[in-house]
């Protein structure tokens, strides 16, 4: 009879490691495959392939109407909450002279007491008073103070009487972010980017579009480093924008004047080779209790 293994034992009290990584337990890996990366010619919002491209300052690239979309709706979310953060700041204030003038009134209402002797000064256990107001316990009848703090008061442990913590609305930035690389980004800073098209190849739809570099005229992939002048928006390979455009300082296109801070690195999605540098391995925790069945949902780890 064969020797037990790991893998054949499960009379223990606890999982093996195989079994764990057949329950779903852990850290599960996974390598993206090339649907999972993103083309160049594909907006970062709708990843379809881009209509009308505009590219920010960091080489994201977006359809016209997808950015102004999304700038438009960043617009809304802010005026929104600068009129929470309004509104909320009123109520402060109102409640804080609510509770000046009501202190104000506590103090001359004592100070008359005081000087007038309209109600007398219990000092003795039974009428002491503690610093809710409350009366002793030999108290008979309850003042309408107590009778207001009493249906006023909070019980944690009663869901009518239940305390609420109020929701705080800080102060919103006031700037819009680039959805893709979430730093401030404005429309003035957003230029159109202009690809050159392979004429050679017979295009079956205008989504199955071929793009060149204009200046060595190979094709752009993926693989190849993509750089777009910010002054004319035509795109070219980094290996010609190095040794052209860096020291000509014009485009090769237009030959319209540029410098070296016009020269914008496109980003891109990965090739799927490892040596690219690209991080194409997604990684989700899961934790699943012992019973719960819902291992078998996820296919078992390849060993």
């Amino acid at each position: 009879m064969p020797q037990r293994h790991s893998k054949n034992n499960n009379d223990l009290a606890f999982f093996t490691y195989d079994e764990k990584r057949k329950l779903g337990y852990g850290t599960q890996k996974e390598r993206l495959g090339k649907d999972s990366i993103k083309p160049f010619d594909a907006c970062c919002l709708c990843l379809k392939p881009f209509i009308h491209p505009m590219s920010c300052q960091k080489g994201h690239v977006f359809c016209k109407e997808c950015i102004l979309e999304c700038l438009l709706a960043q617009k809304k979310d802010i005026q929104r909450k600068l009129a929470a953060h309004a509104a909320q700041q009123k109520q402060e204030k109102e409640e804080e002279e609510e509770r000046l003038m009501l202190e104000k009134a506590w103090e001359l209402d004592a100070f008359d007491q005081q000087n007038h002797g309209a109600l007398p000064q219990y000092n003795d256990k039974n009428h002491s008073r503690d610093k809710n107001g409350f009366h002793g316990a030999n108290s008979v009848k309850a003042t309408s103070f107590e009778e207001e703090a009493l249906r006023t008061m909070k019980a944690f442990w009663l869901p009518s009487a239940t305390p609420e913590a109020p929701v705080k609305v800080d102060a919103p930035s006031t700037s819009t972010i680039c959805p893709e690389g979430n730093e401030k980004l404005k429309l003035k800073t957003l230029f159109p980017i202009h690809f050159t098209e392979d004429e050679s190849e017979q295009k079956k739809s205008d989504l199955d579009k071929t793009y060149i570099c204009p200046s060595c005229k190979v094709t752009l992939t993926n693989t190849l480093s993509l750089v777009a002048l910010s002054s004319c928006g035509h795109v070219f390979c980094k290996k010609c924008a190095d040794r052209f455009m860096v020291v000509d300082k014009v485009c090769l296109v237009c030959d319209k004047p540029c410098k070296e801070r016009n020269l914008i690195t496109l980003a891109k999605g990965g090739t799927g080779f490892a040596g690219h540098g690209d991080h194409l391995e997604a990684t989700d925790f899961k934790h699943l209790g012992s019973g719960s069945g819902l291992g078998l949902v996820r296919p078992a780890a390849k060993t």
